[in-house]
């Protein structure tokens, strides 16, 4: 069904949450079983107070964090994403994850709603650097500026931009699918509900149930992203 709906969808949008992370090796911050949120406080470690208020621990936390990112890999699924947008299946993929990974396998057209963690930039100059400066114990920028991670901390906005890229992508969208996400993160939430008002068919993939599985056309729990993006490849080809 998912690739019959795939080759007829003339604009077909992928957001992307942890759970795609996660099958690359990568912590999971919100699920109900691990996630890492369920016994670290995120104010402490990953916010504009943090950030103030608790420089030590903000730095160690996303030097792990950066570490952790240097030992993984996009998985399968990445690359056939990739794959789908060199062929025009797919369209724009929009991503809550900081890791990089879809650039890396190769997609072009990636929506990055909560920044990067491939970069870290200078709160008094902007200038971005790679977050290798963390690795390397480089915390300042030569203008004397504190380098801090290019992702959005807990007290901060989204990019409007990328805010405005997404809603317009889902508003476009035929078909949305959504891999890894579990919709409980606001404003990227409501792009499956915007794609549906639309006229868009939506198809969700996630270990867990999430919210907005009531009105899914598709919905697909308890597997690997990689390995049903895989089938889905497969019968793909087969049908060419």
């Amino acid at each position: 069904m998912l690739a019959q709906w795939l080759t007829t969808s003339n604009y077909t949008v992928v957001l992307t949450g942890a759970g795609m992370s996660t099958e690359s090796g990568l912590l999971d911050f919100r699920s109900a079983q691990a996630g890492l949120w369920n016994t670290k406080n995120p104010q402490q470690l990953a916010s504009t107070y943090a950030l103030k208020y608790n420089r030590e621990e903000f730095i160690a936390f996303y030097q792990y964090r950066i570490r952790t990112l240097r030992q993984c890999n996009p998985h399968a699924g990445h690359l056939i994403l990739a794959e789908w947008e060199k062929r025009g299946i797919v369209q724009n993929i929009i991503t809550q994850n900081v890791d990089g990974f879809h650039q890396q396998a190769g997609s072009q057209n990636v929506i990055e709603l909560h920044g990067s963690l491939r970069t870290v930039h200078c709160q008094q100059c902007h200038q971005a650097h790679a977050s290798d400066m963390y690795i390397n114990e480089e915390f300042h920028c030569a203008c004397g500026g504190f380098l801090r991670p290019s992702v959005v901390l807990f007290g901060e906005s989204l990019p409007a931009k990328a805010i405005e890229n997404a809603w317009s992508a889902a508003q476009k969208a035929d078909l949305l699918i959504v891999l890894g996400s579990s919709l409980q993160v606001s404003p990227a939430n409501q792009l499956p509900l915007i794609a549906k008002r639309n006229g868009a068919k939506l198809v969700i993939v996630n270990m867990e149930p999430t919210e907005a599985d009531n009105w899914a056309d598709l919905v697909i729990h308890h597997r690997k992203i990689g390995e049903v993006l895989k089938e889905i490849d497969n019968e793909l080809k087969d049908g060419e």
